[in-house]
């Protein structure tokens, strides 16, 4: 069984639990651990969890909003912690006591009974990555932190069973908003983050009959709302609004099946 859960999603801080469970082996992955250590303990609590319970993280970019807490969490509970080459310096090299592990573009990774497979995206970031996971029956999509996708993108997540899929902004709030020019530029720049529409189109172009599950992740505050991303998506998927979910930034929600 493969499923998924947002602690929080968005720019206050982003944390994904992914968990396998196959026979009476339970494997948990933090994707991202931007939080803070007393925050995340009492999100992981209401997911009944414990720091201790957590197998592994993977941080895909250097972002602090993706990082936060990760190296204290990591020494704290002697957790492997994946990342690129590119943003382990991008942090300048933080001290990870042995447990730094690297994650290359395309090369596997086995967290006991999950597979990950991490990828490359258009993101201004140093090495940005994001990744597939897979129990070996269904496999999750991440897709969170990008400015447009890519064939290479697309490709991989052809046949994913669900996905948790960035809907940033949506163009009209974000160019009325009150973000500065250069900032406005960045974010619907082709290295920022996707628009509702452009999310839309990811979803349609990798839409098969067993995708179950499509989350919208990582909306603006400012620029963004939960309905605007729904719409967007159901038309991209042609299902209704409601069959789509939102993460939010407080983690309110509750556990996916894949």
């Amino acid at each position: 069984m493969l499923r998924f859960r947002s602690l929080g999603s968005g720019s206050t801080g982003n944390a994904t639990l992914v968990e396998a469970h196959s026979g009476t082996t339970t494997s948990r992955l933090l994707i991202d651990c931007g939080l803070g250590i007393r925050q995340l303990d009492a999100r992981l609590a209401r997911a009944g969890l414990a720091a201790g319970d957590i197998d592994a993280l993977f941080i895909t970019h250097e972002h602090s909003d993706h990082v936060g807490c990760a190296a204290a969490f990591a020494r704290r509970w002697r957790k492997p912690v994946w990342m690129s080459r590119g943003t382990h310096v991008a942090l300048r090299e933080p001290d990870l006591d042995g447990l730094l592990r690297v994650a290359r573009d395309a090369e596997p990774i086995e967290v006991g009974e999950l597979t990950l497979l991490p990828f490359t995206v258009p993101h201004d970031a140093r090495e940005p990555l994001q990744l597939t996971c897979s129990d070996g029956a269904r496999t999750l999509g991440v897709l969170t932190d990008l400015g447009h996708a890519t064939a290479y993108v697309l490709q991989r997540l052809a046949g994913c069973q669900a996905l948790l899929l960035e809907c940033n902004h949506d163009p009209d709030l974000l160019a009325g908003g009150s973000y500065p020019p250069f900032l406005k530029r960045r974010v619907g720049g082709l290295w920022g983050h996707l628009a509702n529409q452009a999310a839309a189109d990811i979803a349609q172009a990798v839409h098969h009959p067993g995708l179950r599950q499509v989350v919208a992740a990582h909306l603006s505050q400012q620029n963004n709302r939960p309905e605007l991303a729904r719409q967007s998506l159901a038309a991209g998927l042609g299902c209704e609004p409601a069959d789509i979910a939102v993460a939010d930034a407080a983690g309110s929600g509750d556990w996916f099946g894949v």
